[in-house]
């Protein structure tokens, strides 16, 4: 027995060894199986699963409730100075559920007076004092980080991937540097052709089939770097956040250019007890509900201000992008003291609630010397008297070196706001400049439009004084190239405008077609027809809306001022009627007891129906403003017209190659039901 079991010893060692480290394979398998656990978060009409796993790292995904997969799984992290790292072998400690919904107030309203608010929460709150919030709406679902550790902290990374399990088509706007105006077209590309060399600012649009898109953004940017999207890599489906560093040195180049020229290797230092921003997706299964969506607004910091009554939306006339070369008058024009009463004689007679002075009026290297041309003291007095509000154009980096002073200065002038410009950077140092101008901007009493910028990210909603931003290709580049061409502007409401107002400055009196386009600096033109331009101040967001064009010209254009001087600039409700990302759009919008309706294509010619089964019983008149039929030919061709219409009136448009429609709709005096 002896020889036999020394005969096959080594076998039965064998044996016994396999079995222990198959037992312990076995043990660390369900060790890991009983950690790994999925977390579900259904929308309130569930429509949309939010899906997180915590496992050896943290993923997540999205899909719909019949099981479409809109974001595949996708790795979730943020990483400390000292190597805290919040997805690595992450353990809860506990789990919270909550629901919400509640009508809010807009305080400046862009498309709707009053915003339900309406989603499902999960907060998951880990070992190491950190948390994971997700909220899961109808129309889109977010997440972010959040803290509660003592003193500061140092982000180093964090790890933002967006996958996706199939080849879709995107809207790109990509840039090459972190240095950006972002005013880029949106290039229509593949996600496969996105390398890792390659990435955009936020706004980016997927089309996931079956009419399903998301639009990629972020929300409550504050004390942090925004984010920007980078391919995953030649043949890859997806993105990975980036995030520029916290500069450590910078250079200023000229009056309005201050790059970052060495960074120091981290996010941001922040405070330990805080949230992060929301990594944001936009999710509709219909165009329309992309540019009715507030998702942004919904998942913004509440409002900071006690008093907002002094904060007033409306048209304002712009000087720069018509050169100020106004005409029919006897003087020289040009940055002056005539020229600018010029143009607040001109916003008086059209009940224009404020001008702007840009660039000029100042000597560029101090914001408080004012130009001998230009008698500030005069045209504030000559405007108060008009009842026109003034506000000023100014370089960030000059208003900065005497912020204190100049604001509390504009106050005492009366000046009514300022236009701040050409900060082209998404840094925390730059992102927190914006609120210290929001903030202390609103303690003056002055409205904040900022130039130059980022895209929104729901700062106005803290701060309803900053009531627009630009961070789009708008008319101004009609003055050197054709960015600001139709196609552009029918792309803009599905990405740029869902993430907030975007001060485009439209109204374009000099109007062309595609063949008779040319870029003139001092007298520009539009592409499209007169009535593209037209239909824009339906269509686009800002609350605080410029008037591009020469005062002289519009002078001349009186029924195209008919309208313009009329058009709100804040809505009480939106509504989308038809719509198609980068070929069409149809848009009501309702502002006390009128309607509003705008209606834009690209270079094609089109024939649109309108239904007016959004209106109540009574009887309405119809006044519009249409494509001429020579509009094909002569862009500014249109004409006008009046008609009766109810709830059941149908009409059909026509719209040619470039152009646009637009309509007031008031109700008839003493209509009665059905009539």
């Amino acid at each position: 027995m002896f020889v036999y079991f020394s005969k096959f010893a080594p076998t039965l060692k064998l044996i016994t060894m396999k079995k222990i480290v198959f037992s312990l394979l076995f043990f660390a398998l369900s060790f890991h199986f009983v950690q790994a656990k999925e977390y579900k978060v259904l929308s309130p009409g569930g429509k949309i699963v939010f899906k997180i796993n915590v496992a050896q790292n943290i993923t997540y995904s999205i899909e719909t409730a019949g099981g479409k997969v809109l974001l595949a799984p996708s790795e979730i992290s943020m990483t400390l100075d000292n190597g805290m790292n919040f997805s690595k072998n992450a353990k809860v400690r506990k789990a919270k559920r909550k629901k919400y919904d509640k009508v809010e107030h807009a305080v400046v309203p862009r498309k709707y007076k009053n915003i339900r608010v309406n989603y499902n929460e999960l907060k998951l709150t880990f070992k190491g004092k950190y948390m994971l919030t997700i909220r899961v709406f109808d129309d889109g679902a977010a997440y972010r980080w959040e803290t509660n550790m003592d003193g500061e902290i140092t982000v180093k990374s964090e790890k933002a991937q967006f996958s996706f399990d199939k080849d879709y088509k995107i809207w790109f706007p990509e840039i090459n540097t972190f240095f950006s105006h972002e005013e880029e077209e949106y290039k229509i590309l593949k996600l496969s052709n996105i390398s890792d060399k390659r990435f955009a600012y936020k706004g980016v649009l997927v089309d996931l089939g079956e009419n399903y898109k998301v639009l990629l953004t972020e929300a409550d940017l504050e004390d942090y770097p925004g984010i920007f999207y980078r391919g995953l890599g030649k043949d890859k489906t997806g993105f990975t956040g980036i995030f520029p560093e916290y500069p450590l040195k910078t250079k200023q180049k000229n009056d309005r250019d201050v790059e970052v020229v060495r960074t120091t290797g981290y996010l941001a230092k922040t405070n330990g007890k805080r949230t992060f921003p929301w990594r944001v997706f936009v999710i509709t299964d219909n165009d329309a509900q992309l540019v009715e969506s507030e998702l942004v607004w919904k998942l913004a910091p509440a409002l900071k201000l006690n008093n907002t009554n002094w904060i007033k939306p409306g048209l304002v006339a712009w000087d720069w992008w018509n050169a100020l070369n106004i005409y029919g008058v006897d003087f020289h024009s040009g940055v002056n003291t005539p020229t600018y009463k010029y143009f607040i004689d001109f916003a008086h007679d059209f009940n224009i609630p404020y001008i702007i002075l840009d660039e000029g009026w100042y000597e560029l290297d101090d914001v408080l010397k004012i130009k001998k041309q230009v008698n500030l003291p005069e045209l504030l007095n000559y405007a108060a008297g008009k009842n026109v509000g003034i506000i000023l154009w100014v370089t960030w980096k000059a208003l900065d070196d005497k912020l204190d002073e100049a604001l509390e200065t504009f106050e005492k002038w009366g000046v009514k706001g300022i236009k701040v410009d050409f900060m082209q950077r998404e840094d925390q140092w730059m992102v927190n400049y914006y609120w210290r101008v929001a903030d202390k901007a609103a303690k003056h009493h002055l409205l904040v439009d900022f130039h130059g910028a980022y895209q929104p990210t729901g700062l106005r909603r803290a701060y309803p004084n900053v009531i627009t931003r630009e961070a789009v290709a708008g008319l101004e580049q009609d003055k050197w190239g054709e960015k600001a061409n139709p196609k552009h502007d029918v792309t803009i409401p599905f990405t740029r405008m869902v993430c907030g107002p975007m001060d485009y400055t439209p109204g374009a009196m000099l109007n062309a077609n595609r063949k008779n386009f040319r870029t003139v600096f001092e007298e520009p033109m539009s592409m499209g027809t007169r009535c593209h331009q037209l239909a824009m101040y339906v269509v686009f967001e800002s609350p605080l809306q410029m008037l591009a064009d020469n005062p002289s010209n519009y002078r001349k254009e009186k029924e195209a001022m008919d309208f313009l001087s009329q058009v709100p600039t804040v809505w009480d409700d939106t509504k989308v009627l038809d719509a198609k990302v980068g070929e069409y759009i149809v848009i009501a919008r309702k502002k006390d007891n009128k309607w509003y309706i705008g209606a834009m294509t690209n270079w094609k010619k089109r024939d649109i129906k309108i239904n007016f089964d959004f209106l109540d019983d009574k009887g309405y008149y119809l006044d519009s403003w249409q494509d001429g039929i020579n509009a094909d030919r002569h862009a500014a061709d249109f004409k006008t017209g009046k008609s009766r219409i109810n709830k059941n009136t149908t009409l059909r448009i026509h719209l040619a190659p470039g152009g646009g429609w637009t309509g007031i709709i008031s109700e008839m005096e003493n209509s009665t039901k059905n009539q």
